[in-house]
């Protein structure tokens, strides 16, 4: 984790606000590994209403992960405020252990929180059809295929009880067919077992596709740029013009902020 700089005292404070996540003028300076200063983000102000998907855009290195990192308390902020209910990062990678089977990698959150291994397996094992997983649950990881793994880690997320869910990259390893039924999976799942989400990808078409609302950071320091709201039925068609309207609105933001970066 980055080091927190200390030249001046943090006047910003986490507190729950309902089951929603909410950044006001949200700041983070730190020094990386080498010990240079690094401002990831400056003035960040984003809103999830309770159940809702915030999907978070921007090129490389603009601060996403970071931004995750503060909604579940895993850095503070060195200005603003961070304010959303107790909330559970799920990497890109799956991290499943692999001596454990899909059942055991499952109930791992339960087993921390101090269920017995048969009641918290018994558990994650009765959801295993609900995720599309029926008959693996004593596969271990290394028998799954890449999507299959992701649901198993997705289950794991959900089991830990956490009402706000950040995802980071989560489909990001996977080929482009599987990244699609993934991303048409989650949103099923989503729909059976309601959490607000903050997903960060680099995908704009999977952002508009799942979220309620996109926000698109700028190069470091991240700052929002442009913040969309979907306001689309579901399922949504990734042909459905108003789907590929808002999908543009964002590459061009992106684009923009790329080039005016560069030129800088």
């Amino acid at each position: 984790m980055p080091t927190q700089l200390q030249s001046r005292p943090r006047p910003s404070h986490r507190r729950s606000e309902g089951e929603g996540i909410a950044l006001e003028g949200v700041g983070r300076t730190f020094r990386d590994r080498r010990g240079a200063v690094v401002r990831a983000l400056s003035g960040v102000s984003l809103h999830a209403a309770p159940g809702e998907l915030l999907a978070v855009v921007g090129p490389s290195g603009c601060g996403k992960s970071t931004l995750l990192e503060l909604i579940c308390g895993l850095q503070s902020p060195d200005e603003g405020s961070v304010a959303c209910a107790p909330a559970v990062l799920m990497p890109q990678r799956d991290l499943l252990l692999p001596w454990l089977s899909a059942a055991d990698n499952a109930a791992l959150a339960l087993r921390v929180a101090g269920l017995p291994r048969g009641r918290a397996r018994a558990r994650a094992a009765a959801l295993f059809a609900e995720m599309g997983l029926d008959g693996f649950q004593d596969a271990h990881p290394g028998e799954l295929s890449g999507g299959m793994r992701q649901r198993v880690a997705f289950l794991r997320t959900l089991l830990s009880g956490k009402r706000v869910l950040c995802l980071d990259e989560p489909f990001g390893a996977l080929d482009a067919i599987t990244r699609a039924e993934m991303q048409e999976w989650l949103a099923g799942a989503l729909a059976r077992e309601p959490r607000t989400v903050a997903l960060v990808t680099h995908d704009v078409e999977e952002a508009v596709v799942l979220a309620d609302r996109v926000a698109v950071l700028s190069p470091r320091p991240g700052r929002v740029i442009e913040e969309l709201e979907l306001g689309l039925p579901r399922p949504r068609a990734r042909t459905d013009a108003a789907l590929i309207g808002l999908r543009e609105r964002a590459l061009r933001a992106l684009r923009g902020a790329s080039t005016t970066a560069a030129a800088a």
